[in-house]
C-alpha cells in the first residue's frame, strides 16, 4: 500500500513516514500535486537498482530477483525454450 503526501507535510512528519516505510508502505511525495519522489524500503531500492543496471535489453532475465520466486519463473521459461527446440529470434 502507498500513501501520497505533499512535500510540506513530508518535511513536518518525516520520522512518521519513515516509520511507515519500515512497516512495508511506500510514501509518494508530491509538489503542487505532482509526484516527484518516493520513500521506499531498502529492499525495494536494491531491486530498483538491479533492474536499472540490467537495462531494458535484459528482457525477462533482467527481472530475476524482482519479486518473490521470480528466479524460478526465469528458470522455467529458459528450460521451456531449451526443450522446445525454439531458437531465439534474430534481428534483421
Amino acid at each position: 500500500m502507498s500513501k501520497t503526501v505533499a512535500i510540506a507535510e513530508a518535511k513536518k512528519q518525516l520520522s512518521s513516514w519513515v516509520r511507515d516505510v519500515e512497516h512495508g508502505e511506500t510514501v509518494v511525495i508530491t509538489r503542487r500535486g505532482k509526484p516527484v519522489a518516493a520513500l521506499v524500503g531498502t529492499d525495494n531500492l536494491e531491486q530498483l537498482m538491479r533492474l536499472r543496471a540490467a537495462g531494458p535489453e535484459a528482457g525477462l532475465a533482467g527481472l530475476a530477483g524482482g519479486w518473490e520466486d521470480s528466479e524460478a519463473l526465469v528458470a522455467h521459461a529458459l528450460a521451456h525454450v531449451r526443450t522446445s527446440g525454439r531458437q531465439p529470434c534474430e534481428k534483421g
